[in-house]
């Protein structure tokens, strides 16, 4: 039986087009400052991964069935009307004075960057990094 290839996968696409392709100004001013925020506390050059993620670092992730697959340290994707941001470890102390947002399985959801503190959201990326 033939593995499961991963969909979501890093490509060669332009992150500038894809957050200047967004259809709100608010979408793409906030995921300009993401970028800059993500990338200054990874290190590491945005990437596109599948066609609506940008991805910062990368790391072999390992699952309990022993499935090993490429992905990225931190990210974020635009949705409809909020941002779900990846990778972030769910640090009770710093997601309290985080400001308006919600925590999904896999991720964090916020509407816009002024709903939250970027500088918790700076420590809570450093702190998924380490």
């Amino acid at each position: 039986m033939a593995k499961a290839e991963l969909k979501t996968k890093q490509t060669k696409s332009s992150v500038k087009d894809f957050i200047n392709s967004l259809s709100s100004k608010q979408e793409r001013e906030d995921s300009f400052e993401l970028v800059k925020l993500m990338q200054q506390a990874s290190g590491a050059k945005p990437a596109m991964w599948g066609t609506a993620i940008i991805g910062f670092g990368n790391r072999m992730m390992k699952y309990d069935s022993g499935r090993e697959l490429d992905w990225f340290s931190v990210g974020f994707s635009p949705r409809k009307g909020k941002f779900a941001l990846y990778g972030l470890k769910k640090d009770a102390k710093l997601l309290a004075r985080l400001g308006k947002h919600k925590a999904g399985a896999s991720c964090l959801y916020v509407s816009k960057l002024s709903d939250i503190d970027k500088n918790v959201l700076k420590d809570l990326i450093a702190g998924s990094l380490e």
